[in-house]
């Protein structure tokens, strides 16, 4: 599948837009199921090279959409990539603000902000929900951490990019360099969660096989780093999809994804409600 195959469809919207900051990138789109509340719900976070200029939230919109109709809320982040005054700090400050939001302000969507919550994320947004369910590990007096961080019960990877370190030494990747350097600033131990301090979350990856910007040796390196360390980071690999597949609501891969989703969840791996 390439990127016209999902981005030309007729695009799904949102129910709601919240605001955590004065930029235009620091909003969240908020997806809520239809029924009666409160719904569980994920904090998803888009990829695209840490760049805004590659990709915004709205590539997230059909699988948003698609768990909005199995009855999951989603707070879909937006944030500033490395190019639009992001990187380390300020993507970390963005996507930090943003899920904290959602403890303060989701059960105003009708959302169970109390329940299990997931973090979700593609690309680099897969570094971000890695990085998002590392953070209260981070030293006390961490800006980074802050006071209060939101503490994640799963962090899923969809073709995750999580080692910074790696990408910024990576020579021809599809994302270049320059931008995870700018996401880790040499500061790998608050940034790269291979480097980052352990945490209580349960990490799960999703690869494809014909994914040629994370295919599944990137996933699996991350997996052989964290049991170096002790954890056990499973990897669950899709034959015949790639990098696009992993957020296209009606692929196998984004069907694994789903019900990993659904079975954290507590809740019956079952046929869309109406909308």
């Amino acid at each position: 599948m390439s990127w016209p195959d999902l981005l030309t469809r007729a695009k799904p919207i949102a129910d709601a837009t919240v605001r955590y900051g004065e930029d235009a990138l620091q909003i969240v789109d908020v997806w809520v199921p239809k029924g009666r509340g409160p719904y569980p719900a994920v904090i998803m976070i888009h990829g695209g090279c840490w760049q805004t200029a590659v990709a915004e939230r709205d590539i997230m919109n059909w699988i948003a959409d698609d768990l909005r109709a199995h009855g999951v809320g989603v707070w879909n982040i937006e944030y500033r990539g490395a190019d639009r005054g992001g990187g380390l700090p300020g993507t970390y400050e963005d996507v930090a603000r943003a899920a904290d939001l959602f403890v303060t302000e989701g059960s105003k969507h009708g959302f169970d902000t109390s329940g299990i919550r997931i973090a979700i994320g593609h690309s680099a947004g897969g570094h971000l929900a890695f990085w998002l369910a590392r953070r209260p590990a981070l030293a006390a007096d961490d800006a980074l951490r802050g006071a209060d961080p939101i503490h994640v019960d799963l962090a899923i990877s969809q073709g995750g990019l999580p080692d910074l370190r790696a990408g910024a030494a990576s020579v021809g990747h599809a994302c270049g360099a320059d931008a995870p350097a700018a996401m880790a600033r040499g500061d790998y131990a608050r940034t790269s969660p291979p480097e980052m301090p352990l945490g209580t979350s349960r990490e799960v990856q999703f690869n494809n096989d014909r994914d040629h910007v994370t295919p599944p040796a990137t996933g699996a390196a991350y997996s052989a780093a964290m049991a170096k360390r002790g954890v056990t980071v499973p990897m669950e690999v899709t034959r015949g999809e790639g990098h696009v597949e992993l957020i296209a609501p009606d692929s196998a891969s984004w069907a694994k994804q789903r019900g990993a989703i659904l079975t954290a969840l507590g809740r019956s791996v079952a046929a869309p409600a109406s909308r």
